[in-house]
């Protein structure tokens, strides 16, 4: 029964592990949750003359990793001139351009250590057929990053786990002790790996380049080049404490348990979620918790399988502190997914709540057979049953493959944005700056996306001065979509800019808005500029 049990476990575990598979190639390139929110020129805008400068500004601060400007003809060149104005970069133009379509291309990397790029199209004089800039996913990259996650969390948790519950919890016992060590040595080569991967990824490199110097640096430079470090202190801890003198194992073992929750707190997109007082501290939680759990099922369940000396009083132990511990992991995962996911429907309309769902289900068949373990295998196997000992040893090797399956779900959130970046991304507004020789505007919807919105204008001269206009109406229109202009009244509110709240935009896409403005009794001028509304 037991076997047959362990079997379907395993089954099940390989299907959910599957399903998160195709969840993780369903997604395009890695995104982050910084935002771009406006640029100048505007997408798809047409210039008389070459800008002196471009500008990109995104929902938070960020630092860029590639900025490459490609002509019409498909010469690429590289813009290494530029500045960080809070949450907007300047970058310079090298050189004159001719006539004709140009891409800035552009690859920048968040706090939380995540690369995101894109790309804007604008012309010079008249558009041309644009340059063609390659989108396609770089499957080799992804599939080393993912295994190196993988990797990186089998050291961290079944290997620092591990050493933390043979000095803590197995008494004199040291079976397991050999599997051990070797995850914590797999860990020590998929640490470094990762921040190589971690630099292919955030310079959007093929595999190849990881010999290449400027990737380790950039790797490093970033957020996760921290957890790497960290994880690598953790990792030595955990060997010196299977390796050192038995009295300083303890010591060892618990400082590299706790240095395990500090490498998955030093970035990621739970850290760099707000509160960081509240998600930093859940995120240690979380990690040790899983450390502790994980890391003590292999030695216990050798123990066990061979019976040892110790090993009853390795399974009282264990089945003393577990509880607790579950009890605080739980909390905190709870706490976590909810400031990730937010709302329930995004666990069907993202890709990071599907593959929060399919952990879930995880946990679900985890949980069940841990219960079984402690309520109805753990006091028979304590009293010493030979039999109840085996069914234990083989229900804890279930418990292994659905921890290995969700190391491999968990791995895969690295190629998806969570729920609350995409709110964030949502909520950033859109601006345009409409310039001509009679008035110019800057105009700004928020959010920046179909539905429910708000406008906001301030109106100035051609030459910047002030312009006490009598009336504004915002006008709104998309021809191609069959949409005749939609007009509304601004208003004035006192604080200088004009304002249409409760405004409706049916459907994303570009809009052309116009600005009419009632300069006197006897002029009208009319300003109008392309704008593109989100999803």
């Amino acid at each position: 029964m037991a076997d047959t049990t362990g079997k379907l476990v395993g089954w099940i575990a390989c299907g959910l592990l599957a399903v998160a598979f195709i969840v993780i190639a369903s997604t395009n390139q890695a995104f982050a949750h910084a935002a771009l929110i406006k640029t100048d020129p505007a997408d798809g805008a047409v210039l008389m003359q070459a800008p002196a400068q471009f500008s990109l500004t995104f929902s938070e601060p960020v630092s860029p990793l590639v900025l490459t400007l490609v002509k019409p003809d498909g010469t690429p060149v590289a813009l290494t001139s530029f500045r960080l104005s809070d949450q907007t970069v300047e970058i310079d133009n090298p050189q004159a351009l001719k006539s004709g379509t140009h891409v800035l291309s552009w690859r920048v990397i968040s706090a939380d250590g995540h690369p995101v790029g894109g790309s804007l199209l604008f012309s010079i004089g008249a558009p041309s057929e644009p340059p063609v800039v390659s989108e396609a996913v770089d499957w080799p990259q992804r599939s080393a990053i993912w295994i190196g996650k993988i990797l990186l969390y089998a050291g961290l948790f079944l290997g620092v786990g591990g050493a933390f519950a043979l000095a803590w919890l197995a008494g004199d016992g040291r079976a397991g002790q050999r599997f051990v060590a070797a995850a914590i040595l797999c860990g020590l080569v998929a640490a470094p790996l990762s921040l190589g991967f971690q630099g292919l990824d955030a310079l959007g490199a093929p595999l190849p380049h990881l010999v290449q110097p400027v990737i380790w640096r950039t790797g490093l430079g970033t957020s996760f080049g921290w957890t790497v470090l960290v994880a690598l202190i953790a990792l030595g801890l955990g060997l010196l404490s299977l390796a050192g003198p038995r009295v300083a194992a303890k010591p060892f073992a618990l400082a590299g348990l706790a240095g395990v929750g500090a490498a998955l707190a030093a970035s990621g997109h739970a850290s760099a979620a707000e509160p960081q007082w509240l998600t930093r501290p859940m995120v240690f939680v979380h990690g040790a918790g899983i450390a502790f759990w994980a890391g003590a099922l292999v030695p216990l369940g050798l123990a066990l399988k061979h019976r040892t000396t110790d090993a009853v009083g390795f399974l009282r132990r264990f089945s003393r502190a577990i509880l607790p511990a579950v009890a605080m992991l739980a909390v905190a995962g709870i706490v976590l997914a909810v400031i990730q996911v937010q709302m329930p429907s995004a666990l069907i309309d993202t890709a990071y709540g599907r593959l929060l769902l399919v952990k879930l289900v995880l946990l679900i068949f985890l949980f069940t057979l841990a219960a079984i373990n402690r309520w109805r295998l753990t006091a028979s196997a304590e009293a010493g049953s030979t039999e109840v000992q085996r069914r234990l040893t083989r229900s804890i090797g279930a418990e292994m493959l659905i921890v290995l399956a969700i190391f491999g779900v968990a791995a895969g959130w690295r190629f998806t944005p969570p729920p609350r970046a995409l709110a964030i991304a949502a909520a950033q507004p859109v601006s345009v700056h409409i310039h001509t020789l009679q008035a110019m505007a800057d105009l700004s919807i928020t959010p920046g996306h179909a539905g429910s919105v708000a406008a906001s204008m301030i109106i100035m001269t051609g030459d910047f001065g002030p312009l006490d206009a009598k009336e504004v109406t915002l006008v709104l229109s998309k021809p191609d979509s069959g949409i005749e202009p939609l007009k509304r009244a601004a208003t004035k509110p006192g604080d200088g800019s004009w304002r249409v709240d409760n405004l409706i935009i049916p459907i994303p896409g570009r809009w052309t808005v116009r600005l009419d403005i009632l300069v006197s009794d006897f002029e009208m001028v009319k300003i109008e500029a392309p704008v593109d509304i989100r999803p």
